[in-house]
């Protein structure tokens, strides 16, 4: 039988091996940097410890409560995969269509945010839709739900969760807080090729989420195979 110590351990590298291939922390660093385009370095770097904090407590949140939560509503989670996969497209869509890509994210080109506008846009849509959404919480409410298991106390499973939450909020703060250097070590042509193909494959995310939610809605109409 397992130990606590090496149960832990197990539910912590689950949880990090589910949530950050979708999260994908460097993957997005350069549309964080297209979103936070013209702010001072201070001011980008205390936005990136505020959207690691949003995404630890979003999804320990769904982890511990989203069941709860979804139940209450009468929401379904293919509901949820449907609407966040809107929101997704919609905000990779922006990104696509916007002109001057990460050219405002030259390093000359500061200007003074409002501590209001880095909160507001730290949770929307940094935190919420492109780092984690609707994949990133159905994955953490799938999680929460599989904690009781026989023989193993809640309180080692829960902890193991919490662990692995943690360490990827720690990942996706490191790759925005040092996302400066991947656009210094890319140039200004690399930046512009590697934003607009992130933006082009987090479009396809967001419309594979989207597509994922249909097909499950739409499953008990589905024609019975001959």
């Amino acid at each position: 039988m397992e130990t606590e110590l090496a149960t832990i351990a197990r539910t912590a590298l689950v949880t990090l091996a589910a949530l950050l291939p979708i999260t994908n922390p460097p993957g997005n660093a350069p549309i964080f940097l297209a979103l936070t385009g013209g702010m001072a370095e201070d001011a980008r770097r205390g936005m990136a410890r505020r959207v690691g904090l949003n995404c630890l407590v979003l999804l320990v949140a769904a982890a511990f409560v989203g069941t709860h939560v979804l139940a209450f509503f009468d929401i379904s989670l293919p509901v949820v995969r449907v609407g966040g996969g809107l929101l997704v497209a919609a905000t990779a869509w922006r990104l696509l269509a916007a002109e001057g890509g990460a050219g405002s994210d030259a390093p000359g080109s500061t200007r003074l945010t409002p501590a209001h506008e880095v909160a507001g846009h730290a949770f929307y849509p940094l935190s919420f839709p492109i780092t984690v959404g609707p994949g990133s919480i159905s994955i953490a409410i799938t999680l929460g739900a599989s904690l009781p298991k026989r023989g193993v106390p809640l309180f080692t499973t829960s902890a193991g969760l919490l662990i692995g939450i943690w360490i990827a909020s720690v990942a996706i703060w490191l790759a925005y807080r040092y996302a400066s250097h991947l656009v210094r070590l890319l140039g200004a042509s690399g930046t512009a090729v590697f934003l607009r193909l992130s933006a082009f494959i987090l479009l396809c995310i967001g419309v594979q989420i989207c597509w994922d939610g249909l097909a499950e809605l739409l499953a008990p109409w589905r024609p019975a195979g001959r």
